[in-house]
This record gives structure tokens, C-alpha cells and sequence, in this order.
């Protein structure tokens, strides 16, 4: 392997290369992440080029290099790689790659006008995923190689999707080759960029590969003074080009060519002369060389510095108030200096001469000169995303113009699913400042920005603008409101509720107020403690059951009072009736869904909560599942996706599908990490899977689950969990024999609850539960339990809870009248969607009654739901009963 220009001492990173070429490839297409890392200058962008035509003969290679004044840019360096390669695609060829995540991610890529909802960054990554997956699948003749050059310097958005999508490569015929200067990558905080690459790919190869370039040694400085002047390049001399470059290679090539420029004697004799002359070559030296280019140049470059990468040469020329042809003129002289290099559009040679240029512009002048690019890009109809990355390096100066401007560059960051540059606009707009007029509605715009990602963000900015004059009354609860969901998912109930509160006291009649008196209502009852939860839910009778539903206040309420009356045990039927008033033609209404964001999500989730609970699975699935289909089509792809696989676990936990169950939630928990730790889904999704485990026997497995997620008291702060996490917890302990510590558990779980009149023994069974382990240490008190959980259950009146409560008194009950009221429990849970309990409540029946042939149901049952320790009970109980017949 000849290198196509001369690189010294880089045959290992050549070899590198290689085999991750050969391997990209090879029969197997095996991708992976191989990253360099080294100094300004050390020769990684020669490196990388070296590879580049190393791989062109073979592969499909995209590159793309970021840049020190552009980092404010969302989604540059991914725009760099993929928007020249989707170009060549006629335009419905380009959308259908995108599949369903166009409208989601085609935006970040400049490639289509934003629609919809503001998109979850999570998705947009998802969607370049999938995007990438897709063209690296149509390209498998040629497999894709991604370049991306000082990476260190690349924009958020774009390090973001980068870190995910590298933690994937081994499943993808796609080979990504990074190089980043370390030292900077640590100063922004970004070594994570790497973490999750660092896994084997299951073959025995390292998914990841990391190579540190070294300095050139004396030897190969040499080598490279005699390749530029000759052979005749004494020994001293070249020596003393190492000494004063330190074996950097850039260095070490530009003092070559400055004693070439000036017939310099590669001699003993002119060595002393080495130092001044590489001086020139870089930091001030530099900017002197550049003086000498003549004023014109020099106000060309410092131009081209301010507008960073992919530089106009008219827009330099307009910043640089010169013609067409002075500008021509600048561009050679600067080109033959080796400073620039290109056409139109312009690049710097080397990012170390771009930073020399720009840091070189007096602080006063780089500032007026960040504003005259802002204007210059706004008047090249490139619009205020791409002129905001200007303004936000210019002094505050109380101009509404700049504040306007950054408003509107912000939403059209937020619309492209990039919240932390919409946050730097706004932020930056602040400090223009803006009018006091503005001022309040910019702190809203800055919470709503981070609604998605920060919720604790959004609960300063959103405090700060209902603290301050100029928010109009229908901001003002908007604002109440979405503080109150960002509190409540930032595990702050109790503030969320107290916030409430005291808007309410403030606001006059009207669909304001009730809007505020229903979430008011959601986040008191989604407490996990309250003072006077019998209170609350007789105010909310009050407001709630004469309502028709003709509104959405009206339905939200409606909604509210029927989760309430679900959790307390109401009749089933009533609390059904409150559901069919909530919607409109069976459906949320418009304005109620999934992803609209005056009500939040919460509200349909109640409703397929309720319907879950009340024996309506058919209806709680069909809800759950329009929830993933908007959750994903809006690019919602966080805790939300998350949240939604974790309501499908729930239904198919209720109607015995527990297989199924399982890997919904397995694929909830693994959204949850991607969005972060201890979130309320995580809860969630935790107790869910351990319920789902131990009813498949997998006592163990549940408890590796618990442990993982630290699921157990103390529960998360304030927010009861789906189901009632204390009454699962318990039944983890009793399932691994801790009948104690499950007893002390259970009594706490009814304790709490028993005072909020919350009486539903299928989402907190906690009363079976306990009556059963109490049976041997104290049956009275445990035949007691069980009659109360049952008069609660016929009040609820569903199959499901009827069911299950016969079954715990059967227990206590003499073997006839047992054998009776099992045969009951089987019929209601039979007539039920709860499949698990109705073959546990056959193989009860079965024991009881010594029959095999209802064993053998129960088995066919149990083995159907995926209880596979259940199924081999049932099948050890009816071989033992034929043993002994």
C-alpha cells in the first residue's frame, strides 16, 4: 500500500485503516468506529485524506469537518455528510428513504419546511438512524465510509446523533473514521461521544478503534526536510527543524516551504535561522505574514474568518465592503500565500491558520463584524437560523430588531428538533434586553423550548415569565400548565399541584379556569400521598359528574373523575359511562391526543389506564397503540415512546399475554435509558416487568430487574406508579420467601391507601396479597382481609377483581365451600381478558377438586400466557394426583 502523498511514520494508523476497510468490505460488511486523536497539527486531516483514497475504489465515502466558529450550529457537521449525497436523488426518491421520518428529520437536514410538532430531538436521531441504515443498505456494493474531521468542534446536535448512532455500528455495514484533538473535546465536555462505542460486536472484534498520533521522531523529520529541499539537507539542519516544530508535521511542512520561499541553505550554517522563520508560520508570525499581503487581504481573511466554513466568496466580499474583482484579487494572493485554499466556496488551509486569522481581528472589530455578517446573511435570503449563530456573538445593545430576530431564529431551531440552540437565542435575546413588553413572553418561549428535554429548565424559565409583568392572561395558563407537567415530570407533584393552586385563586371563570382546576386535580391525584384524598375526590365528583362532555375542559374533567373512580373502586359501569362522555365518537377529541400539547399526554393515557382496569382491554390496546404510532410519527422518540411501550406491557400483562408483556416493557425500559435515569417511566416500566416476571415464575430475574432500577422504597418523590409499586414490591418479597419484610411492605402499601378510599384490589392488590402471607402466622386476620378486598371488588364489579378476590377466600374457607367459590372465580375470570389469573384460578380450582382434566386446562392456559412455572405446577399436581389414584 503506496501512500498517495508522503505520510511519515503512520504505518500503524495506515494499518488500522486498512483492516477497517477490509472488514467494512469484507463478506461480512463489518462496521465499526475507529477514532484518531492528537494535536493541532499532528497530521489527522492528512491522515483522514490518506484514507479517503485509500477506501475510494471500494466504498461509498462521505466526509464532513467541522469548525471552531460554527460549533452554534445545530446539525452542520450532519448536514455536511448527508445533504450532497441525498441531492443526487430525484425528490420522491429522497423522500421515500426517509420511509415515515421525513417530516421528522428531513428539517435537521435542511431538506424540507418543518410540519407538526415540535419534534423530540431523540426522534430526529432516530430518524437519521434509520436514514443512514436505509442508504447504507442500498450502497452495500459499495459499503459507506463517514469522515468527520475535528470532530471536537462539531455542533451539539450533531455530536449527539454521532454518539448514538457509532453505538450501533456493529449491527451496520457502516464504517465512521472520526479524528478530534482531545484536549478540546474534554474542554466542551464531550467524551461521551465515545462511550457507548466501546462494546465488542460479538465477534471478537472491537466495534471501537482508538489511535493516538504521535510527533514525528528526528528521523522522519528528516526524511520530510529532504523530500522538500533536497537530499542534501545536512544532518544539524534538519535536526534543528525538529527541534523547533517538536515533530508537529504541519509545522514541520510549513517551515520547510518558508526556507524554501526564502532559498534558505538546508545547512548547519542556516539553522539558527530556523526558529525566527518558523515563527511566521503560525500565531503572530502568521498574522504578520498575512500583513504583508496588503490591507485589502488582510480585511478579505479576517472576513472569511468570521464566516467560519463553506465560505462565499461573495458574502466575504460583501463583509469585506470590497468589489468582485478585489475580492478575486484577494482570494489568489491569499491562496498562494497557502493561507485559503479553494474556489467559491473557500476553506482555510489548516484550522490552526483559521483560528490565527480570527483570534487576530481586534475584539471590537470581530464583533461589528459578526453583526454586518448577520445582516449580510439575512439579505442572501438565508433566513435567521443562519444569521443567529452572528448575532450571537455581538454585545447586547438594546436592538428589538436582534431580539426579533433571535426569536425567530429559535423557532425555527426548535422546529428542526434542536431545543439547545432555540435555548441560546433566547437566552442571548434576554440580554439585548428585550422591551418589558417581550420580556415575559420570551421566558415562556425559553421553558416551552426545553419542555422535551429539561424538564427542570423549563421549570425556572417558566417560573421567571409567571414572575414577571407583560404575560397575557391565556399565556399565563398555558404557562401554569406546562410548568406543572414539567414539575410532575421532574417527580415534583406536590409543587406542580401548589403551583396550580394559586393560579386558579387568580383566574375568572371560563375555559382558563377549568383547564386549571383539571390539571389541579390530575397532579394532586397522581400523588403518591396526599392529606385528604376523600376531599379531593368529592370536589372532583362535584365539578365532574353533571358534565355532557361538550368541551374539551368538560372532557378532561371527565376523564379525571374517571381514573379517580377507578383507582377508588367505584362501580365499573359508572366509571365507563364517565369514559364514553370524555370522547367523541369513541376517540379522544381534537386537542386531547397524544401529542397536543395544551393538554398534555397524560389525559389519553388515563383513559387506556381506565379502560385497562375496568376489563376493556380490546379499547385500552387500541389507545396504547394510536400512542406509539404519534409518538413516533412526531419524532417523540424520548420518555414519551418510552411511556407508551410501557402502557402496551401493561395490557398485555392484564389480558395474559406475558411473553408479549415482557418485551414491550424490556423496550420501554431500554427508550427510558436513552432519555435519561430515575424517570417516571423508569418506575413505571420496572414495576410493571417485575410483576410480568413473577407472574412467568422468574422470581430471580425480577429481582435482578429491582435491583438494577432500585425499585423499592424509598419510592420516587410524590408520584404513584403504575400499578401501586409498594403492593408489587411486596409481592417480590413474598415471592422469594421474605414473608416479613412482604408482610411490613403490604400492611404499609394498605395504609397509605386505605385512608385515600382507593379500594381497586387490581391495581394495589395488596389486600390478597397480605391475606395470603399472613395465612399460616395469623388466618383470622387474614380471612378478614380477604372478605373486605371481596365486598370491594363486587362494589368494582368486574370480572377481573371478583375473580381474584374468590380466590383469596377460598383459602380461608372449608374444602367444599372452597371448592364453590373457586368454581366461581373460574367462571368470572373466564368471562374476563385476564388470562394469567384465570389459569391460576383453574389450577387452584383443579387442586381442589383433585381433577386432571381441569389441571390439564389450567397447563394449556398457563403455557399460552407464557407461565411457564405455573404450567409445570399444574402438570407436577396432576401427575401426582394419577400416582396416587
Amino acid at each position: 500500500m503506496k501512500p498517495s502523498r508522503p505520510l511519515y511514520e503512520r504505518e500503524p494508523e495506515l494499518i488500522a485503516a486498512a483492516e477497517a476497510v477490509d472488514a467494512l468490505c469484507g463478506a461480512q460488511a463489518a462496521g465499526g468506529l475507529l477514532v484518531f486523536s492528537g494535536e493541532a497539527g499532528i497530521g489527522k486531516t492528512a491522515l483522514l485524506d490518506e484514507i479517503r483514497a485509500m477506501a475510494a475504489d471500494r466504498c461509498t465515502v462521505w466526509s464532513a469537518r467541522a469548525g471552531e466558529t460554527v460549533t452554534s450550529v445545530p446539525f452542520h457537521v450532519v448536514r455536511q455528510l448527508l445533504q450532497p449525497a441525498l441531492n443526487q436523488f430525484p425528490v420522491d426518491e429522497t423522500r421515500a428513504l426517509f420511509g415515515d421520518w421525513f417530516e421528522i428529520t428531513a428539517p435537521a437536514l435542511g431538506l424540507a419546511v418543518p410540519s407538526g410538532p415540535q419534534p423530540d430531538p431523540q426522534g430526529v436521531r432516530d430518524g437519521l438512524d434509520f436514514l443512514v441504515a436505509r442508504l447504507a443498505s442500498r450502497l452495500s456494493h459499495r459499503p459507506l465510509l463517514l469522515i468527520v474531521d475535528d470532530a471536537h468542534w462539531a455542533d451539539g446536535e450533531s455530536l449527539a446523533w454521532l454518539a448514538g448512532f457509532t453505538a450501533r455500528l456493529s449491527e451496520l455495514p457502516v464504517l465512521v473514521v472520526q479524528a478530534h484533538r482531545p484536549q478540546e473535546l474534554a474542554d466542551r465536555n464531550a467524551d461521551w461521544v465515545y462511550a457507548g462505542a466501546l462494546e465488542s460486536d460479538g465477534s471478537g472484534r472491537t466495534a471501537l478503534t482508538r489511535v493516538v498520533l504521535r510527533p514525528l521522531t528526528p528521523d522522519a523529520t528528516a526524511e520530510l526536510v529532504r523530500a522538500g529541499l533536497g537530499e542534501h539537507a545536512d544532518d544539524p539542519f534538519c535536526r534543528e527543524v525538529w527541534a523547533v516544530t517538536g515533530g508537529n508535521p504541519y509545522e514541520a511542512v510549513e517551515l520547510v516551504a518558508k526556507a524554501q520561499d526564502s532559498a534558505l541553505a538546508p545547512v548547519e550554517g542556516s539553522a539558527g535561522l530556523l526558529r525566527e522563520l518558523g515563527a511566521s508560520a503560525r500565531g503572530s508570525g502568521l498574522i504578520t505574514r498575512l500583513e504583508r499581503l496588503g490591507t485589502n487581504a488582510n480585511r478579505f481573511a479576517w472576513a472569511a474568518a468570521v464566516l467560519g466554513t463553506d465560505i462565499s466568496q461573495e458574502l466575504a466580499a460583501s463583509l469585506a465592503g470590497m468589489s468582485p474583482a478585489e475580492a478575486a484579487d484577494c482570494t489568489a494572493r491569499l491562496r498562494e500565500a497557502r493561507i485559503v485554499s479553494g474556489f467559491d466556496p473557500l476553506e482555510f488551509v489548516h484550522p490552526l491558520i483559521a483560528g490565527a486569522v480570527y483570534r487576530s481581528i481586534p475584539p471590537a472589530t470581530r464583533t461589528a463584524m459578526h453583526g454586518r455578517a448577520a445582516w449580510a446573511v439575512t439579505d442572501a435570503g438565508l433566513g435567521p437560523a443562519a444569521a443567529s449563530r452572528h448575532l450571537l456573538e455581538v454585545h447586547p445593545d438594546d436592538d428589538q430588531e436582534v431580539v426579533a430576530q433571535l426569536r425567530a431564529a429559535a423557532g425555527r431551531h426548535l422546529a428542526v428538533g434542536a431545543p439547545e440552540a432555540a435555548r441560546r437565542c433566547l437566552e442571548r435575546a434576554l440580554a439585548e434586553p428585550p422591551s418589558p413588553h417581550d420580556r415575559a413572553g420570551i421566558l415562556y418561549e425559553l421553558g416551552c423550548a426545553t419542555l422535551l428535554s429539561s424538564p427542570s429548565t423549563t421549570v425556572q424559565h417558566l417560573r421567571a415569565a409567571l414572575d414577571t409583568p407583560g404575560l397575557d392572561e391565556p399565556l399565563r395558563i398555558d404557562a401554569t400548565f406546562r410548568l406543572a407537567a414539567a414539575l410532575s415530570h421532574n417527580n415534583q407533584l406536590k409543587d406542580a399541584a401548589l403551583s396550580l393552586a394559586a393560579e386558579v385563586s387568580r383566574t375568572a371563570p371560563g375555559p382558563g379556569l377549568m383547564r386549571l382546576q383539571a390539571a389541579h386535580f390530575l397532579w394532586e391525584g397522581m400523588q403518591a400521598t396526599e392529606d385528604d384524598g376523600p376531599g379531593r375526590s368529592a370536589r372532583l365528583a362535584r365539578n365532574a359528574d353533571h358534565l355532557k362532555g361538550r368541551d374539551n375542559a368538560e372532557r378532561a374533567m371527565l376523564t379525571l373523575r374517571a381514573f379517580d373512580a377507578m383507582l377508588r373502586g367505584e362501580n365499573a359501569e359508572l366509571v365507563v359511562d364517565f369514559l364514553e362522555r370524555a370522547l367523541v365518537d369513541g376517540r379522544p377529541a381534537r386537542g386531547l391526543g397524544w401529542t397536543d400539547t395544551e393538554w398534555g399526554f397524560e389525559l389519553p393515557a388515563m383513559v387506556g389506564i381506565t379502560y385497562a382496569f375496568t376489563d376493556r382491554l380490546d379499547r385500552a390496546e387500541e389507545l396504547f397503540g394510536e400512542a406509539v404510532r404519534a409518538f413516533e410519527i412526531s419524532g417523540w422518540s424520548g420518555a414519551h415512546l418510552a411511556f407508551a411501550h410501557t402502557l402496551l406491557g401493561l395490557v398485555h400483562r392484564r389480558s395474559g399475554r406475558l411473553a408479549e408483556a415482557e418485551g414491550f416493557l424490556r423496550e420501554g425500559l431500554r427508550l427510558a435509558d436513552r432519555a435519561g435515569s430515575g424517570l417516571p417511566v423508569h418506575w413505571d416500566a420496572t414495576c410493571l416487568l417485575v410483576d410480568t416476571l413473577l407472574a412467568r415464575g422468574r422470581t430471580a430475574e425480577a429481582r435482578k430487574i429491582a435491583d438494577r432500577y432500585d425499585f423499592g422504597p424509598p419510592y420516587p418523590g410524590g408520584a404513584m406508579v403504575l400499578p401501586d409499586a409498594p403492593c408489587v414490591h411486596g409481592r417480590l418479597l413474598l415471592a422469594e420467601g421474605r414473608t416479613e419484610e412482604a408482610v411490613a411492605e403490604l400492611e404499609a402499601a394498605g395504609a397509605a391507601l386505605v385512608p385515600r378510599e382507593r379500594f381497586n384490589g387490581v391495581w394495589a392488590p395488596w389486600a390478597g396479597d397480605l391475606a395470603r402471607a399472613l395465612a399460616g402466622s395469623d388466618p383470622a386476620r387474614a380471612a378478614r382481609i380477604a372478605l373486605e378486598a371481596r365486598v370491594h371488588a363486587e362494589r368494582f364489579g368486574t370480572d377481573t377483581a371478583v375473580g381474584e378476590a374468590l380466590r383469596c377466600v377460598a383459602l380461608f374457607a372449608p374444602p367444599e365451600e372452597a371448592a364453590e367459590l373457586l368454581a366461581d372465580a373460574v367462571r368470572h375470570l373466564e368471562a374476563s381478558s385476564s388470562a394469567y389469573e384465570h389459569a391460576l384460578a383453574r389450577f387452584e380450582y383443579g387442586k381442589a377438586i383433585r381433577s386432571p382434566r381441569e389441571l390439564t386446562r389450567a397447563q394449556k392456559l398457563a403455557t399460552v400466557c407464557g407461565a411457564e412455572t405455573l404450567a409445570t405446577r399444574a402438570e407436577q399436581v396432576r401427575a401426582s394426583i394419577r400416582c396416587s389414584e
